[in-house]
């Protein structure tokens, strides 16, 4: 009677981990969401999180978009070169581009401080920051666990 009743679990458990799994669909087949869908999304939970009034509302709507058309373009920009396999770029190069992004970024810091309460301002850096914060463990992890190459030695 043990045996039988730990052959039935045996096989119990076999098959409930033969089970087919749900292939979740790949990125590409995913239906992707339209760039103003993005963008009111993107508007209505900075609007939750800090509590943005009608006007602010507006401004924010004119900053998400010129952002979004901007990423749009970089990606476009960097899906090119990609594709035209050009070789790395320059020490000059890239110290330019870092240069833009910097600007950019200061540009968008007295934007929205204009834009902000300080109270709100300092809650949009916060939240600014902590996604930086996880962007760069998140980077750190799969930088880690990328596999190693034939003649590296560990």
């Amino acid at each position: 009677m043990k045996k039988l009743f730990i052959a039935a679990l045996l096989v119990v458990g076999m098959t409930s981990f033969a089970q087919e799994r749900k292939a979740r669909p790949e990125r590409a087949q995913m239906e992707q969401m339209t760039p103003e869908q993005r963008n009111q999304l993107h508007l209505k939970k900075l609007t939750l999180e800090l509590d943005l009034n009608a006007s602010q509302q507006k401004e924010m709507s004119k900053i998400i978009a010129e952002q979004s058309a901007k990423r749009e373009a970089k990606m476009a920009e960097r899906k090119a070169s990609k594709d035209s396999a050009k070789k790395q770029l320059t020490t000059d190069e890239r110290f330019a581009k870092k240069s833009q992004m910097l600007d950019e970024q200061i540009v968008m810091k007295d934007r929205m401080k204009k834009i902000l309460s300080a109270d709100q301002y300092k809650k949009w850096d916060d939240m600014k920051g902590k996604r930086h914060n996880g962007m760069k463990k998140r980077m750190a992890y799969h930088q880690n666990r990328k596999p190693a190459k034939m003649g590296d030695k560990k």
